[in-house]
């Protein structure tokens, strides 16, 4: 089976209840994990949750299989999800598809890879799976999709607020989401109470967030002042300071550099600031695409950054 990013919501419950291994490629990430999630809420029973690397895949091919047709550690069901890129999973997927008994529910998250991969190959036109190819969207579909997002939740949003917050999330709906639940919880707005969200309550969120402690690591990490970083990434976690809210501040601190903030400035400009931003954007993906390691990341990242924007000796 295939599917596209248009039609995959239309073909996903048929796909689970036909397919057993499910790859999802292409460029968009937020939407392959969007698409994994639904996928796994479309699961009668989707059990204990295995998580394997593309990587490890590539050095033990067997794994894959062996797992998928392994009994849960709690004696349940199981589901596998496997973080790739490009073709990593391929000869895992190989032997996972010899083996002779069903095997456990099969999710491969391969971004860069495409449908002509030699994984999507191996799989498009068997019945038992599902290739499914995820496009980067656009700013329109992304307001699209935050409008009925806050429709959802009784926060009434302009078409011009809606890109506000869809260009500040990068086009990406899982934070455009928290941004969305935010306006909620501030607006009091509920489904059955719908309220109208303005310029000024999405400015209000946005200066609460910065307020939640997160400055002080900011500073610190653009400022290049290392010794204090590790205090800073150590009352993050007694804190219990959210790593994508973090990152967000460090963004949104990094855009301001070429306004008002000379300190920073003169650390940040040029093609320095550039690196900056293009360092931010990969390491907002790998938080994204890691949730069980985002803190041990983010300290390696805002760690890079910091030493290097540290006076050189």
């Amino acid at each position: 089976m295939k599917a596209t990013q248009k039609d995959f919501r239309t073909i996903a419950p048929r796909a689970v209840r036909e397919a057993r291994v499910f790859f999802l490629c292409g460029q968009d990430d937020a939407g392959i994990q969007d698409a994994a999630q639904l996928l796994v809420s479309l699961l009668p029973d989707p059990g204990e949750r295995i998580e394997l690397a593309g990587p490890d895949l590539r050095k033990d091919p067997v794994r894959l299989g062996d797992e998928a047709r392994s009994n849960s550690l709690f004696g349940g069901n199981r589901h596998i999800l496997v973080r790739a890129s490009g073709d990593e999973a391929h000869d895992a997927l190989e032997v996972l598809l010899s083996g002779e008994s069903e095997p456990c529910p099969v999710i491969v998250m391969a971004t860069s890879a495409t449908d002509k991969s030699r994984s999507a190959k191996l799989l498009a036109n068997r019945p038992d799976a599902l290739v499914a190819m995820f496009y980067p969207p656009d700013l329109r579909s992304v307001s699209t999709a935050i409008r009925a997002m806050a429709d959802a939740a009784g926060v009434t949003l302009s078409g011009d607020l809606a890109e506000r917050i869809a260009r500040a999330a990068a086009l990406d709906t899982r934070i455009a989401a928290s941004e969305v639940t935010k306006l909620a919880l501030y607006l009091d707005a509920t489904p059955q109470a719908p309220r109208r969200a303005d310029a000024d309550a999405l400015e209000a969120i946005g200066a609460r967030t910065e307020d939640d402690g997160l400055m002080p690591i900011v500073n610190a990490v653009l400022s290049g002042e290392v010794q204090r970083l590790p205090a800073e990434l150590r009352r993050m976690r007694e804190l219990g300071l959210n790593p994508v809210g973090l990152l967000l501040a460090v963004e949104r601190r990094a855009a301001q550099l070429a306004q008002d903030i000379a300190r920073q400035l003169q650390k940040w400009r040029g093609p320095r600031l550039s690196r900056l931003v293009d360092k931010l954007v990969a390491l907002h993906r790998a938080l994204l695409g890691n949730s069980q390691q985002a803190e041990l990341l983010l300290a390696q990242g805002l760690t890079e950054i910091a030493r290097f924007a540290a006076p050189r000796k």
